[in-house]
């Protein structure tokens, strides 16, 4: 049962990350203006949000796949 302590391990690093960081964000470039050899483009930063509970569900189920791999073993 080594497979299900490596996902969870998997999950705990997962959850924990996702705890820290509570979403993601990635810049998209526009092109605003575009004449000739002119243009002029515009970045703006979007945010996808990572509700907290959803970190703290794939902790504890990383524990458990951990307790149980263990178990089994």
């Amino acid at each position: 049962m080594k497979g299900m302590t490596i996902a969870g391990v998997v999950l705990i690093v997962l959850g924990a990350l996702m705890l820290a960081y509570q979403g993601i964000t990635y810049t998209k470039r526009e092109k605003v203006l575009d004449i000739g050899p002119i243009q002029a483009t515009r970045e703006t930063e979007h945010t996808i949000p990572l509700p907290p509970i959803l970190g703290g569900v794939a902790l504890a189920g990383g524990v458990i796949l951990v307790v149980l791999g263990a178990r089994r073993a």
